[in-house]
Parts: C-alpha cells; sequence; structure tokens
C-alpha cells in the first residue's frame, strides 16, 4: 500500500510541476485578459493602455458610450506625441491584385521629410485570413522600415471575436447578402480604425487602399484647413476628392462621435451615405470640396468579389508637372484677387483678367535656369474665356525692365495655343540648354476676358548656377 501511496505522489507532484509551468508560460495572456481571440500574435495593445485617448472630445473625457474593442499591434509603434494628420486606411484580402503597397508608396513618396514628420499612416489589416496578414506585415516591414522605426507608420488588426455579427443581417435597398455583409464589416473596420486614430493628430483623413497622392497633399491640406478655419462658418467634413471614403477630413475632436455612429449604424448603408448623415448631423449642410482633387482611384479590380471597378477622379492631378519656385508678372488686367501667379502655383486657383490687348503678356521668371521637358496650358472655362489667340515662349539671360519687372532678353516661340489649350512634351529633345523663363504672348485681342487656368511644367534637374 505504501509503494502506491508513494507512486501517486509522485504522479500527483509531476502533474503540478507541469501544470504550474504551463501556467506561468501563459501568465500574461491570463493577467492581461484583453482579447478572447486565441490566433497567435506578434504583440498586443489593449485599449485602456495603448490607445491614446482623445482629450477634446466629451465623449472619451467621461468614458461616455465606451466601445467595446481591443487591438493587435503588427507593426510600428504609436507616437505619444500628436501629429498634425493622421491617415487612416483599412485594408483586406483581394482576389484579384493588391494595391496597399503602392498606395503606401504613394503616400510617403509625395510627401517631404518636414511632411512625413507631421503625419502617421494608420493600416488596418482587417481580413481575417492570418496567413495573409503575416505576409501582408512582412512586405510592409521590408518596404517602410524607416517609416515604422520613426513612428510614421502603424499597423493594426482587431480580431473578428471583437466585430459585430456579419451574417443574417438586414437587406435594405435589396442588396444580396453577401453586399450587405461586406459593406457592413467594412462600416466595422473604419469604426474601429477611426476610434484608435482619435487621439494621435489634430486632424484625421480618411482613405481607401489602392489610391495614388498628389504631390505634397498635406501642404495643401494645411492651407485648405487654414482658410476654412478663418471663415465664420462650422465645418465637419472637407473633401479633397469626389469619390466613395477617399480624401474626406475631419477634425479629431469628432473621431470619437464618428466611430461610435458608424459602429451604431453598421448594417443600414455604405460607409459614404453613413458619413453625408453623419456630416448633416453636425450642421454643416453642403459638401465642401476642393479641386483639383489629392487623390486618385487606381484599383482596376474592387475588394468586393475581384468585380471592375474603372472609377477615375476626373479632378485629380498627381504632380507629374514640377513647377520651380518662380515669380510671375502681367500687365494684363487682373479681375478682383485672382492673381497672376495662381496660374502658375499648384490648386483650383486661376488667372483671371479684363479683355486682353495684342503683346500683353504673362511671363514666369525661373528662380534658377531650368531645363523644360514639358509645358502645358489650360485657359477657359466651360468654353468661356478662353485665351483665343498666343504663343507660348522659352527666354534666357534674365534682365529687369523699365517697369522693375524682371524678364529674359531674347524669347523664342514653342508653339500656339490652340481652342485656348496647348501641351508639348520632350522639348528637351529640340531645346536642350536651361531656360530661365516662360511667356504666354497675346498674339490678337479680344473682347471677352480670359482666365488662365493651369501654367504647368515638367524639368530635368539641372545644377543651378550658384551651386556649380
Amino acid at each position: 500500500m505504501r509503494r502506491h501511496s508513494k507512486k501517486k505522489n509522485v504522479a500527483l507532484a509531476v502533474l503540478l510541476l507541469i501544470g504550474g509551468l504551463y501556467l506561468i508560460s501563459h501568465l500574461d495572456f491570463l493577467i492581461a485578459g484583453q482579447t478572447k481571440s486565441h490566433e497567435p500574435i506578434p504583440s498586443q495593445l489593449t485599449w485602456q493602455a495603448e490607445r491614446l485617448v482623445s482629450k477634446e472630445s466629451w465623449v472619451e473625457q467621461g468614458d461616455y458610450l465606451p466601445l467595446n474593442v481591443s487591438y493587435q499591434l503588427l507593426a510600428g509603434a504609436p507616437s505619444t506625441q500628436q501629429r498634425y494628420l493622421s491617415v487612416g486606411l483599412s485594408s483586406v484580402k483581394r482576389k484579384k491584385g493588391s494595391y496597399l503597397i503602392p498606395t503606401l508608396q504613394s503616400l510617403f513618396s509625395q510627401s517631404s521629410p518636414d511632411e512625413r514628420s507631421s503625419m502617421v499612416v494608420v493600416v488596418l489589416l482587417a481580413d481575417f485570413d492570418v496567413n495573409w496578414r503575416i505576409i501582408t506585415v512582412r512586405e510592409i516591414k521590408t518596404a517602410f522600415a524607416s517609416e515604422l522605426e520613426q513612428g510614421q507608420l502603424v499597423v493594426l488588426h482587431v480580431p473578428q471575436d471583437w466585430y459585430p455579427p456579419l451574417t443574417g443581417l438586414k437587406r435594405n435597398y435589396n442588396d444580396a447578402p453577401d453586399r450587405v455583409s461586406f459593406r457592413s464589416k467594412q462600416n466595422v473596420d473604419y469604426s474601429f480604425l477611426i476610434h484608435y486614430s482619435a487621439g494621435l493628430s489634430r486632424y484625421y483623413l480618411q482613405l481607401e487602399d489602392d489610391v495614388l497622392s498628389a504631390k505634397n497633399f498635406l501642404t495643401t491640406i494645411k492651407r485648405r484647413v487654414q482658410e476654412q478655419e478663418a471663415k465664420k462658418g462650422t465645418w465637419a467634413m472637407l473633401e479633397f476628392s469626389a469619390l466613395g471614403y477617399i480624401g474626406k477630413l475631419y477634425k479629431s475632436a469628432h473621431l470619437p462621435l464618428l466611430a461610435r455612429f458608424l459602429f451604431l449604424f453598421y448594417e443600414e448603408m455604405p460607409c459614404d451615405w453613413l458619413m453625408s448623415h453623419f456630416r448633416e448631423l453636425l450642421t454643416q449642410k453642403e459638401v465642401i470640396l476642393f479641386k483639383p482633387s489629392l487623390f486618385q482611384h487606381m484599383g482596376t479590380f474592387s475588394s468586393f468579389q475581384g468585380t471592375y471597378n474603372k472609377l477615375k477622379d476626373k479632378d485629380f492631378e498627381e504632380g507629374f508637372y514640377s513647377n520651380p519656385s518662380s515669380e510671375v508678372y502681367s500687365d494684363m488686367s487682373t479681375y478682383q484677387k485672382h492673381f497672376p501667379k495662381l496660374a502658375w502655383d499648384a490648386g483650383e486657383g486661376f488667372f483671371w483678367g479684363r479683355s486682353p490687348e495684342k503683346e500683353n503678356y504673362l511671363t514666369v521668371v525661373f528662380r534658377d535656369p531650368t531645363i523644360v521637358t514639358g509645358i502645358f496650358v489650360e485657359t477657359g472655362s466651360g468654353g468661356k474665356d478662353l485665351l483665343e489667340s498666343a504663343q507660348v515662349e522659352i527666354g534666357h539671360d534674365v534682365i529687369t525692365t523699365e517697369k522693375g519687372e524682371k524678364s529674359c532678353k531674347e524669347f523664342q516661340s514653342v508653339g500656339t495655343l490652340e481652342n485656348g489649350r496647348f501641351e508639348v512634351q520632350e522639348m528637351d529633345k529640340k531645346y536642350s540648354s536651361a531656360s530661365s523663363c516662360l511667356r504666354i504672348l497675346v498674339t490678337a485681342g479680344q473682347k471677352d476676358w480670359v482666365m488662365i487656368r493651369k501654367i504647368r511644367i515638367s524639368t530635368k534637374l539641372s545644377i543651378p548656377p550658384h551651386q556649380a
């Protein structure tokens, strides 16, 4: 009997030892208790400890209407210092094609170092396929190691257990069940993404995972925000693209409300419809849309069932043209504040002048001599206020005129406007030397006013004289 008793004690001790080792190895999980998912994860973000809480929202100041969600941090680390802009995008596995990496490349490559340091891009990998997430995170870490290290990029995931029901939902608008599930989950994805981003920055920009960005989009957004804030009226959403849920800008103080709004009505309608209702609830009745658009849809196949999608924004300017720093002069009579330089600067500004006469001009003087490879000039609006007769010229040797303006000593014509428009490419094959001026010279007077909407050039890199 004693031998049997000893054997039982030894067996019990072994079982207790194994159990103790198991408990120790899982102690962090048991103590944290923050996730209901059994998926292996690289690291964990808890709502209480890691998510930056917005100090500007009454919803979060008193922890009203808590949104029950926990985040998994897959790559990068959130900065404790608030940035000017957070850019949020959600991505899922597509049946055809993948645009996430090109989208991120466009966002960062089209931004200057100062702009990148003023923003943080938050990516929610919202697909429940763990293998896809592992592959995608590996690609992101390879392509954007510097951005991850500098806190300019954060990659997250929310386990499926935190989602509300995604099947058996109301079939509003007679949508097919799979379509209802897709758009309803998308609303929840955006809700979780926006909720996480609320405390990261002063403003939040919503994008999709298949877009191209315009050059220096953040600087343009800053200027538009300043202009809007200077007005007396209030605003809830500024739009920098007319498409879907692309290029929509919010104040971060509104994000906790928006996150809960999308979550509460997730099964009712698509996200771009919900955002319009949210805007109106915050008393902004009219759409505030800026042109040219700063973001362009580039995806060919939709994230829903891989269907073909050819949606494009006609008002998008990617920044193919690279206007250098310049001074702009004109002897045409300017209407109100539509100054000549507005035709040269990026954005929707334009030059608007009264009836031009023969020999009137608009001259652009480059800060440094530049090899011009392409020129684009667009005048008029809706077939009116076209510049009917003019030639485009490039000039050399900067001089100061009797009026005290800068100009060039010599000019040579590169072509004439047709139907108020001019475009030429590969100019450097014929005009290989650097130019110092570009001039639009009126060759015949007209009674109609003239609107010069865009003057854009592309250039070849050359060494400025002061650096040679």
